[in-house]
């Protein structure tokens, strides 16, 4: 996949909320923008805790969000850290994977040097209910 102009829109929404991010422990902020089908952006930061499995990723918090608003299919997330490129864990590749398996991923270094996959690329194979 190519990223697009409207990836590099996104990436720098991203970049301009990673402020919001707390991230105490690793000092890793990671922002996310979610498009769902219906053209609505949600955003996300990582939240992290001491109690280290009750953090989230900035994908999920961006997920659960659109989901807890009723969105269920989704058209891409873009992600930006403030330390270089980062890309979905696994946890949230299989978490994105149950609602959008052909969403597409974009991250990048920087603006200028962004990457596009689908979400099938990332997890080859992922588990999904069929509904």
């Amino acid at each position: 996949m190519i990223a697009d102009s409207y990836d590099k829109v996104l990436f720098k929404k991203a970049l301009d909320n990673l402020s919001n991010a707390y991230c105490p422990y690793s000092e890793f902020p990671v922002s996310a923008v979610l498009v769902g089908e219906s053209g609505k952006e949600y955003t996300g930061v990582n939240i992290e805790n001491a109690a280290y499995p009750a953090g989230i990723c900035a994908e999920r918090t961006a997920m659960s969000k659109a989901v807890s608003e009723g969105e269920r299919n989704f058209e891409r997330i873009v992600i930006a850290t403030a330390n270089g490129e980062g890309w979905p864990c696994g946890i949230c590749r299989q978490f994105m994977y149950e609602f959008s398996p052909d969403m597409k991923v974009v991250a990048g270094k920087n603006i200028d040097n962004l990457k596009a996959y689908s979400l099938r690329e990332l997890l080859p194979e992922g588990f999904r209910l069929e509904v």
